[in-house]
Order: structure tokens, then sequence, then C-alpha cells
């Protein structure tokens, strides 16, 4: 089976995360290419300034500097990067210059005649054309249980409503957000974990879940948990109120 992961170029969590999948991948699943996309954590493209700009104003100083300077070391050369993972299990970047959902992309992404799409942190909402171009479908990796918390840093949301669990969701992706039929799911107590500490937890949760989603696609497993609008909630990216209230109720980042 033919793969095609779309990501974009996290300094932070995905290396590690991404060395995981691609070492773990059952013998019958290739990954064919990978597209890497830049870095959107407020959901839309912004220069390199304006994200710090942004990030300044919302999250305050500490957390500015904090991540910063994990920014600055994931620059050093002995850092692996998505793009060094890659290297290291022999898969090509293929480059896109414009929307994935563009005739160009569309294209480009085609030509590898991928069997099934795979999504981790993609930043565009997908349209039917891309997502039809995989047999098998597109799946998705959304670190909450879904329907719940669909959107934006799920990991804030869940510690500022002082949620006693989360997890991670891998689904079929639909046109809309966060709405598709789930095919895996698994649950997190949240214990006393710190923001940090609890993405880095979901995010190999979710690359384990990736890897129990491939297999049951390979072995014709399609049988899917709903994504129920009704039950649905939706955040978007967090206000400096936001972050105001996450440490009033004694939420932490680090």
């Amino acid at each position: 089976m033919r793969i095609v992961i779309i990501t974009q170029d996290d300094p932070f969590y995905l290396p590690r995360n991404l060395d995981f999948l691609l070492s773990n991948l059952p013998a019958e699943a290739e990954v064919a290419a990978c597209i890497v996309t830049k870095v959107s954590p407020f959901g839309k493209k912004e220069s390199f300034i304006d994200k710090m700009k942004r990030t300044l104003s919302i999250f305050g100083l500490h957390f500015f500097v904090k991540y910063g300077l994990d920014f600055v070391l994931s620059k050093l050369p002995f850092r692996p990067t998505v793009r060094s993972v890659l290297k290291k299990h022999c898969i090509p970047e293929v480059p896109i210059y414009s929307s994935l959902n563009s005739k160009e992309s569309l294209a480009k992404i085609g030509a590898l005649k991928p069997d099934l799409l795979i999504s981790i942190a993609g930043n565009e909402i997908f349209r039917r054309p891309l997502i039809d171009l995989a047999p098998k479908g597109c799946l998705n990796l959304h670190t909450a249980l879904l329907p719940k918390y669909r959107g934006l840093m799920p990991s804030f949301w869940v510690l500022m409503n002082r949620e006693q669990y989360t997890g991670v969701s891998v689904f079929y992706v639909d046109e809309g957000i966060d709405s598709g039929p789930i095919l895996v799911q698994e649950r997190v107590e949240i214990g006393n974990m710190t923001q940090r500490e609890l993405i880095a937890h979901t995010k190999l949760l979710g690359m384990k879940a990736i890897l129990n989603a491939i297999e049951k696609v390979l072995a014709g497993q399609t049988e899917t948990l709903p994504n129920e609008e009704a039950e649905s909630t939706y955040f978007k990216f967090p206000t400096r109120q936001d972050v105001k209230k996450f440490k009033q109720v004694g939420a932490r980042f680090f």
C-alpha cells in the first residue's frame, strides 16, 4: 500500500514522532513521499516575524522566551528535523508551492499514485478532489476525543476547561473541520500534566494510533465510530484573555 504523508515543518514535536511512525510501519505499507508545508500554528499562514509578535502578545514573555529557546536549539546541527528524518528513511519530499487543493498540487500528488493519504498537523481544509486522490481515503490525526474539541490547539482547551480525560482520534477526512468518521480513538487521563507534557504524550500516542489505523486499512477493517455534529464542540486559537483564564484555573504550560 502506497502512502503519501502531508505534514508541516514543526521543529518541536514532529521529528522524533515521525521517526517513530516511519520506524514501525507494517511491511505492507510504503511511504512513497511526504509533502512538508510551512509551520502554521495559528491556523493560517503568516510570516515568521508575525508569528513571533502574535505569540508574544497572546502567551506572554515567559512562554515566548521558553519556546524561542526551544526553537533556537532545534536548529542545532545534531537535532533531528522533519526533513532529516525523511532523509534517514529514504523518503522523498515533494515540493508544493501553492494550495494543496490547486490543480498543480493535485497533479503532483496524483502522480505519486497514493493508495492512502495521511495528514499529520495539516494546515489546510482538504477539498473533495484532494481527498479522492487515494482510493483508500485520507486519514488525519487530531489530538482530542472527537467530536469534542474540534479545531485548533485542543491541548490548551482541555486544560483550561479542567477536563479529566482527553485523547487522540484518527479519522477519515471529509470537507469539514475534524468532522469525518473516526477509525481509531484512544483515551488519556490528564492528571497533573502540563501542556507541554500533554502534547508530548498525545503526539506519541497519535503515532501509535496512526499505525493501528494503517493496520486496519490493510486488513480491510473499515468500521468507524460516529463523529456526531450534534455532540461537537469547536475551538479557535486562544486569545490573551483565554491565556489569563488558563492560568487562573491552575493550568500550566510547562
